[in-house]
């Protein structure tokens, strides 16, 4: 099971990486669009949390392979 941190860092990267998209594919910034432009204090509040949201899911990467490492056991 997925912890919702997890969950919600995902979200917002995806959300984030389908922004970035957009950018270099239409030159068109939705969050920019959104709250006010680039320079905006909403707008800059979005990015960082996109930041932090890419960040978490680095550590999701070591995570994952830890859980699937079973220790040995001997028996």
């Amino acid at each position: 099971m997925m912890p919702i941190v997890d969950r919600i860092a995902l979200i917002v990267a995806a959300i984030g990486g389908l922004n970035w998209g957009s950018v270099g594919l239409f030159g068109f910034d939705a969050v920019a669009w959104l709250f006010g432009g680039q320079g905006a204090v909403l707008s800059r509040i979005v990015y960082v949390a996109v930041a932090l949201a890419a960040l978490w899911c680095i550590s999701l990467i070591f995570r994952v392979r830890d859980t699937f490492e079973q220790p040995e056991t001997d028996m």
